[in-house]
């Protein structure tokens, strides 16, 4: 018999959506100690959280998150709610015993993410930040080839993460667009993931050398009952200033490795709707990676004959690559909602075990000082190392 596991989620919006389904499909695909309950969920607009509970069937809700944290029937607190809120709901979960799962970008600086950390560690209670494309097959596998030395010594990551949901001048200002929200443009939002993947590949980032840009600097502000993502629809004639990033580009150095690293994000690469890429490139061999083609990882192993070198394309639905054995027959491909069944499969797995999973508020930290030390590299100028962030 299955242990209930009381799940709260704070945040109606896309997020909240995709996290209801997995935490709905987890304990069907994966064998787990837990089963999850959809107990309560929190939203700050009266329709859409009736319509959300309705929908994805939580036998709750309330308008009041620190309520809905310091129930006694909670057991795990799952923080999709704007970036500013995350450091204040997870410290509260945490000082309340309750167990967290947080969507990325962790929260807005560096001393957040500590304080996060700090709260969890000193609560004992699990924290767990959700960067799901780890926990795709052909990333993961990746990373498996990596480890086991079949690229040898890495000299390059090539990380972009291209988006153009933006590229509207009447997109109204919406709190995306606002570092006091939102800490940054696609440097945090975007960049938070290409530099979780270069970390979970490579090694440790020790400097950052970065240049941003903001190409259209007001905006119309929305007008009352403006939809989020909808450009040019009931925004107001005056206009705001646009406080983040609209492109950000960087270079890495890594800890221990002499390899040399970058990253582009943009919200304004035309046609990229979601496009999330790497390569790795070593001395014996080069991956090459993207989320629009999210079941292929292509391969090249530069110990063949190099008159028969070429990259191969690897499909990865076999049982024997990682997480597919509890996925569908071998050959049937898997889609973006089953990175989040993953990644809360590999969260309850640590948390019945007792262990830390990764990546955690301690991982979080360190992504903050990357992006940190990006941000101040782009207005001085200069190349910054990661520890000078704090």
């Amino acid at each position: 018999m299955k242990k209930k596991l009381n799940i709260a989620v704070l945040g109606t919006g896309f997020m909240g959506k995709v996290h209801s389904y997995a935490w709905r499909a987890v304990s069907k695909i994966f064998d787990l100690e837990f089963e999850p309950v959809l107990k309560v969920a929190f939203g700050t607009d009266a329709n859409d959280l009736s319509s959300f509970v309705e929908r994805w069937g939580y036998e709750d809700s309330s308008m009041n998150w620190k309520e809905v944290v310091s129930r006694p029937d909670i057991d795990l607190v799952d923080i999709v709610a704007p970036t500013l809120v995350h450091k204040d709901m997870a410290v509260f979960a945490a000082e309340n015993g309750k167990n967290v799962f947080c969507e990325k970008p962790c929260c807005l600086s560096v001393s957040d993410a500590q304080a996060m950390a700090e709260a969890c560690e000193k609560a004992g209670v699990l924290s767990y930040l959700n960067h799901n494309y780890r926990r795709i097959p052909a990333v993961s596998y990746a990373r498996q080839l990596i480890q086991e030395g079949r690229l040898g010594e890495i000299y390059h990551f090539r990380g972009a993460y291209l988006q153009d949901w933006i590229m509207d001048p009447n997109f109204p200002l919406t709190w995306h667009l606002k570092k006091e929200f939102a800490g940054g443009g696609p440097l945090f939002d975007l960049g938070s993931h290409s530099i979780d993947l270069a970390r979970f590949l490579v090694g440790e980032i020790d400097s950052v050398t970065a240049e941003m840009r903001t190409f259209i600097k007001d905006r119309p502000l929305p007008g009352t009952g403006a939809a989020t993502f909808t450009a040019g629809t009931n925004q107001s004639s005056e206009k705001g200033k646009v406080t983040v990033d609209d492109a950000a580009f960087l270079l890495l150095g890594f800890e221990n490795s002499e390899a040399l690293g970058s990253c582009d994000v943009s919200r304004f690469a035309g046609g990229r709707r979601n496009y999330n890429y790497f390569e790795v490139y070593g001395a014996k061999g080069s991956l090459v990676w993207n989320l629009e083609r999210l079941n292929e990882l292509q391969f090249l192993d530069l110990t063949e004959p190099y008159a028969t070198q070429g990259f191969r394309n690897i499909m990865l639905t076999a049982g024997d690559h990682p997480y597919m054995s509890k996925w569908w027959a071998g050959g049937h491909i898997v889609g973006y909602e089953t990175t989040f069944v993953n990644a809360m499969s590999d969260c309850l797995t640590c948390l019945a075990k007792g262990t830390a999973p990764s990546p955690n508020f301690r991982d979080g930290e360190k992504i903050l000082q990357v992006l940190a030390a990006a941000d101040v590299s782009a207005r001085e100028g200069r190349r910054v190392r990661c520890q000078e962030v704090q």
